[in-house]
Formats: structure tokens, C-alpha cells, sequence
């Protein structure tokens, strides 16, 4: 038992890494996640460490299954991500890398809403540095976009907690309804975090500018923590289900579109994400399984698809489909990681994918959301379509490219080995997840009837993939994302309003000059300097007035001001 978040080993690491070099920093690399994993599962169920701050109870650490299954594949990953990059990436990143992680444990284990603000935000914070650590100027300008994205969604999500706060005069993590303006605020600062529509873009525009490396983490921490938050804070919320259906038709659509690798796979993760709030939205045991079981598996396989990617890259520098095609002659490590990652993304049987998202599914029969079903029945051929054949197609087979890599790096190579190994693992014995998730239930993925109707689904959208290949070919396009909104109609508007304003304050400064020279006119002529024996009359009032005259303004005066003071 353990009273202290498991987090702060994390954050402890990251200090380390940056400042030792060679075989040390490897070391904490290595180490620091085993022995965070190994904290992870000495906290019990219950709050664990609470503490006052202002009139609230602030409880840092609460265990929970749901709360460890997300920070054990958290820990996991950071382990397997260290693995992959620490031979070729930057301390910078490596550093960076381990403090997101933290934040993502943080949140998990969080009891309420200042303690899950507070690592929400190092997440922001630390990701927006990997992003940096992409090195060109294309990353540097995507981590702005990224971090204002991030700043303003903590904003609204701060905005909304005060607000709760202030309202209800608690701060601990439980279900709510989105019912008023702080509630409301709250689930949409969480679906900026996980991507949702209309503010997805920042996820296909920045992760793909990282590095081969920063790529593997950004993909495992940010979307996934967003999606423990929706189970913890809106379970059963039924505007999730059509937010969910859209973030998965909209990831397929502009997945296909798309020419690059990464991008490609970046899409994917906004498509992936929706079967996950979707089935929020559903809200029942079986679905909330789904949900985390599911989140469990994606990190894992687009984790391997992300790596085969930054292999890719790391060898040719490209990652465009087309400038690639017919890797698999020098590469065939990474084909074969690269395509079991695809199959598990695509849920064919006997992959981590098949015995997760069938959860969703099945969740949406039994409530009888036919319609949900439907899309979600559709989208797994979308799925498959994108991400199971587009990707390793054009990737490593198509037409030969001419380019010769070398192969993975003996690290990378056993990286990807592990995380595929992993995705058949749980793809043929469920039952090693199935006990770790929230709700206890009876599901038996591997009946005849389903693995039959999910391999003709899969199998036909295969066929209909290559008949239909001269359409799915990719050009040198550009794909115009709901962040065209602001990117470029928003400053266009902006510039256009600055040209209107500069036109009126050109001329309202004209008028001003006028109004002030008819002043200065005014002040020479009526009120000038007095006139003297010596001088020329200059003004009215410095003119020399006869008694009489002078006595006649002094009674109107001291007659005005009778009236005035007596009316």
C-alpha cells in the first residue's frame, strides 16, 4: 500500500534523465517505469492520501481497477516508448517524454479536479516539448498551434471546475450530467483533449511534425487520458454517442485523403478515439469495459503503428506515400510489425483490436441502438480500409520506390516485437485483460457468428480497397481541415477587420486635425493675449470695451446666475 502517487517517480526520472548522459541515463530509462508499475499496484481501492487546500479536500491519490488499468498501460508505455527512442532521441525529448507520461499516471490516480488539473496541464506542457523536439520549423510553428490549443482547452476546463467548485463547494472526481454552463465547460475542455470535432485538427497537424521518435509517446498519452476522464466524469452522457460516431466517421474520411504515413495514422487516432466516446455515451458496464479495454489495446497497437512509422522515416527521412513503396525487400521487420499493428487496428480476429472494440458493439446491441450499431459495423470496414491496408500498402508494397534502408535498429526492432507480441497475446487470451477492467461480465468474443461476420466485413472491404485502387492512389494534395477555420478564414477576417479599423482611424485622426485647427482658430480669435498700450488688438476679448458695454455684460451674467442658483 502506497500513499503517495505513483506519478512523482515519473516526474523524478525526468529530472534524472536531463541531467546524466550514457549508461546512467539508460539505466533510469529502463528502470523508472518497472518500478512505477510495481507502485501502481500498491494502491488499494479508496482514496489513499487527502489533504485541505483553501475549503477544499484535495485527494491526490484514489485507487480504483479502472484508475490502475489506464496507469499500468501508461507506465507500460513510457518502458516501451524509452526502449524505442533512447538510442537516437534528444534528452530534451526523452526528459519530456517521462514527464508527460507522470502527468498521464497523475491524472489517473487523481480524486479530484485541482489534482487532475494540475498533471492535465504538465501533459500540456511536456507534450508541447516533444513537439519542439521534432527540430525543423514546421514543428517548432506546429508546437505554438499545439500549445495554444492546449492552453485555451485548460482554460475552459479551469473555468468550468471553479465554476463546479463555487456552485456545488466540492472538488471530488464523480459522475455528472452536462446540464449548466460549468458542467458544460468541463466536458468540453475534456473532448478538446481527446480530439473531438471541430477542434481535432491540432492532433493530425502536430504529431506528425515531431520526431520519429516523439511521435510513439505523443500517440499513447494525451487522447487516452481525456478518454479515463469522460469514464470518471460523464458516463452515460448520451451527446457522447453522435460526438463519438462523428470523430470516427471523420478520422476515416480524412485518413483516406490523406498522403502522409504519419498523418495518416494521426487520423486514425481521432477514428479510434470515437469508438471510445461513443461508448461513453452508452454508458452501461459493458460499454464502460469497452471503453477502457479498448483504450488499453489502441495504446499498444498504434504504439506499433507509430513505431513502423518513425522506423520509416528514421531510414529514408521520408514518410509520404508517394515517395515510398516496395520497403518490404530491406525492411521486413518492420512490414511484418507494421502489418500486425494495421490487423489490430482493424479488429480482424485474434488481435487485441477484435476482443476490445467488439465490446462497443456489443454494448450497442444490447441496448438496442441500431443505428449506433450500424455506424459502428461501418466504420470497422473504414477502419480497415485506412489504416489495415492504406497504411502498409503504400508504406511497403505499391510500387518500388528504389530507396534500400536498412532495417530497425536492434532496440527499435525489439520494441515493435514487443508491442505486436502483446497484440496477439491479448487477441488469443482475452481473459488476461478481461479481470482488470472496471465491471465484472460474462463476454465470449470468439463465437462463430461474430468472427464470421467480421472476417467477410474485413475481407470485403479488402476486395473493395483494390478494386477501387486507382481511385485510393495518392498526388501531392493538401487536405483542408476544420482548422482552416482559424488558420486561414480567421485571419483573413482578423486582417480584414485591422484594414477596416486602420480605414475609420485615418479617418476620425483627419477629422481630429480639423476639429483642432477650427479650436486653435477659435482660441487666436476669441480668447488670444490681452491687449496692452503697446500692442495691436489680437482677439475680441482683448479689445478695449466702453463702461457702458462692460456694465451690460456684468448684469445678463449676475442675472444667469441668479436664475440658475434660484429656479
Amino acid at each position: 500500500m502506497t500513499d503517495f502517487s505513483p506519478a512523482l517517480i515519473m516526474l523524478a526520472a525526468a529530472l534524472v534523465i536531463a541531467l546524466t548522459r550514457g549508461t546512467l541515463r539508460t539505466a533510469v530509462l529502463m528502470i523508472a517505469p518497472v518500478v512505477t508499475l510495481w507502485a501502481v499496484w500498491q494502491i488499494e481501492d479508496g482514496v489513499q492520501a487527502s489533504l485541505f487546500f483553501l475549503d477544499y479536500v484535495i485527494e491526490p491519490v484514489e485507487g480504483s481497477p479502472l484508475r490502475r488499468l489506464f496507469a499500468t498501460i501508461f507506465a507500460g508505455m513510457a518502458l516501451l516508448g524509452g526502449l524505442f527512442a533512447y538510442r537516437t532521441a534528444k534528452w530534451q525529448e526523452l526528459a519530456a517524454a517521462y514527464a508527460y507520461s507522470a502527468g498521464a499516471i497523475g491524472v489517473s490516480f487523481a480524486g479530484d479536479l485541482i489534482t487532475m488539473f494540475l498533471f492535465w496541464e504538465i501533459m500540456a506542457l511536456f507534450s508541447t516539448v516533444i513537439v519542439w523536439c521534432g527540430g525543423t520549423p514546421a514543428a517548432r510553428t506546429a508546437g505554438i498551434r499545439y500549445a495554444i490549443m492546449h492552453l485555451s482547452g485548460g482554460v475552459i476546463l479551469k473555468v468550468g471546475i471553479e465554476g463546479l467548485a463555487i456552485q456545488t463547494g466540492s472538488v471530488d472526481i464523480r459522475p455528472l450530467l452536462a446540464t449548466d454552463f460549468n458542467t458544460w465547460m468541463i466536458l468540453a475542455g475534456l473532448l478538446i483533449n481527446a480530439a473531438a470535432p471541430p477542434v481535432s485538427a491540432w492532433l493530425a497537424d502536430a504529431y506528425p511534425e515531431s520526431s520519429a521518435t516523439g511521435t510513439v509517446f505523443l500517440s499513447a498519452f494525451t487522447t487516452k487520458t481525456a478518454v479515463l476522464a469522460l469514464i470518471l466524469l460523464y458516463p452515460g452522457e448520451s451527446v457522447l454517442i453522435g460526438i463519438g460516431l462523428y470523430m470516427i466517421m471523420h478520422g476515416i474520411i480524412f485518413a483516406l485523403l490523406e498522403n502522409d504515413a504519419r498523418r495518416i495514422l494521426a487520423y486514425s487516432i481521432i477514428n479510434q478515439v470515437g469508438f471510445m466516446v461513443c461508448a461513453i455515451g452508452i454508458g452501461t458496464e459493458m460499454a464502460l469495459n469497452g471503453a477502457a479495454a479498448h483504450a488499453f489495446a489502441h495504446i499498444i497497437y498504434k504504439a506499433l503503428l507509430m513505431m513502423s512509422a518513425g522506423v520509416v522515416l528514421y531510414r529514408t527521412g521520408k514518410s509520404r506515400c508517394t515517395e515510398l513503396g516496395g520497403l518490404y525487400r530491406t525492411m521486413p521487420l518492420t512490414c511484418i510489425c507494421g502489418i500486425i499493428g494495421a490487423l489490430a487496428i482493424s479488429s480482424f480476429p485474434l488481435t487485441s483490436g477484435f476482443t476490445t472494440k467488439t465490446l462497443i458493439s456489443q454494448a450497442a446491441a444490447d441496448q438496442q441502438l441500431l443505428w449506433t450499431y450500424l455506424l459502428l459495423t461501418a466504420a470497422s470496414a473504414g477502419v480497415f480500409l485506412h489504416a489495415g491496408i492504406k497504411y502498409p500498402w503504400f508504406v511497403f508494397f505499391q510500387k518500388d520506390s528504389g530507396l534500400r534502408p536498412k532495417d530497425a535498429p536492434w532496440n527499435m526492432g525489439l520494441a515493435m516485437v514487443i508491442a505486436a507480441a502483446v497484440c496477439i497475446l491479448l487477441g488469443v487470451f482475452p481473459d488476461l485483460l478481461y479481470p482488470l477492467l472496471p465491471y465484472e461480465m460474462d463476454y465470449h468474443p470468439y463465437k462463430a457468428g461474430k468472427v464470421i461476420f467480421y472476417l467477410q466485413l474485413l475481407l470485403f472491404s479488402g476486395l473493395a480497397f483494390f478494386i477501387l485502387l486507382p481511385l485510393m492512389k495518392r498526388t501531392e494534395t493538401i487536405s483542408l481541415d476544420t482548422d482552416w477555420l482559424w488558420r486561414r478564414l480567421g485571419v483573413s477576417i482578423a486582417l480584414g477587420i485591422g484594414r477596416v479599423m486602420g480605414f475609420f482611424g485615418g479617418l476620425l485622426t483627419s477629422q481630429r486635425k480639423n476639429v483642432q485647427g477650427s479650436v486653435k482658430q477659435f482660441t487666436v480669435n476669441y480668447l488670444g493675449q490681452p491687449h496692452t498700450a503697446d500692442s495691436e488688438e489680437r482677439s475680441i476679448f482683448g479689445r478695449s470695451w466702453q463702461i457702458g458695454t462692460t456694465a451690460l455684460w456684468i448684469a445678463l451674467l449676475l442675472s444667469a446666475y441668479i436664475l440658475v442658483y434660484y429656479r
